[in-house]
């Protein structure tokens, strides 16, 4: 599993810059991080139980704070902190971003909310 060798937060731009050792460099929006938080509170203890954050356009990233070697927590200014980033984690919604960012969109449509 690769390793981030540099963390960056952009808080202007709510953008949280990664990249690994590998060479994979990602840009993954507030917004984004936010709506697929791996908390208890939004992915639910099995599939079915997944929820669907809404109203989070114009979320930012307040803090972040080392959890060991092999994560992170993001506090978003929403109040929400409670989700634990494990470096693989980020690795896999980085790699997956667009796929997974225009499944939450057909998402939000098929419910009939908007960002």
């Amino acid at each position: 599993m690769p390793l981030p060798t540099e963390i960056h937060l952009r808080r202007a731009e709510k953008i949280l810059e990664i990249t690994f050792d590998d060479g994979k460099r990602f840009r993954l929006p507030a917004e984004y991080l936010r709506v697929e938080s791996p908390s208890a509170e939004v992915q639910g203890h099995s599939p079915e139980q997944r929820q669907l954050v809404t109203g989070r356009k114009d979320v930012g990233i307040i803090g972040l704070e080392p959890v060991g070697n092999y994560a992170v927590r993001l506090k978003f200014d929403d109040l929400h902190e409670t989700g634990i980033y494990s470096w693989e984690y980020l690795y896999l919604l980085g790699q997956q971003q667009k796929e997974r960012w225009a499944n939450y969109l057909l998402r939000l449509a098929e419910q009939g909310f908007v960002r």
